[in-house]
């Protein structure tokens, strides 16, 4: 499957997801692996939990996968994305794009990354010391 929900604990194979958009007529193969981090806008976070709308999230992402095939020159896309309780290290979405050359793979992972960001129902929550906030986009809510 190359739009793909995982619930934790289930994580990312990335040689099969390399695998998955390989083909003798890709040269270029550009892998964006986002992860949680230790520290968002000067807080340090403990773990996100992502929620997600799992039918509207998985038709989105596939119709972002196809936009991308379409905007750009590319062989293949594959878009996957984790939810549930992540720890800090953990993955959390995994984009692969393939093309005959760097520059179409590049650009085509850099503009899924940032059309998943804006357009698919998967909400995030960051827990920190200084208690839970949930993300959307640059906004910064305090959740309850």
């Amino acid at each position: 499957m190359l739009a793909k929900l995982f619930k934790k604990p289930e994580d990312f194979e990335v040689n099969k997801a390399i695998e998955l958009v390989s083909s003798r007529k890709a040269g270029g193969i550009a892998i964006f692996l986002g992860k949680v981090r230790e520290e968002s806008h000067g807080r340090k976070v403990k773990k996100l939990i992502y929620e997600a709308y799992e039918d509207m999230a998985l038709k989105e992402m596939e119709k972002i996968r196809k936009e991308a095939k379409e905007k750009f020159p590319i062989e293949e896309i594959l878009i996957w994305h984790r939810y549930g309780e992540l720890e800090v290290g953990e993955n959390t979405i995994l984009i692969v794009a393939a093309g005959k050359h760097r520059r179409e793979a590049f650009e085509a992972c850099m503009w899924a990354v940032n059309e998943v960001k804006k357009r698919v129902p998967i909400w995030k929550r960051e827990v920190t010391d200084e208690g839970e906030f949930w993300i959307e986009g640059d906004k910064i809510i305090p959740a309850g």
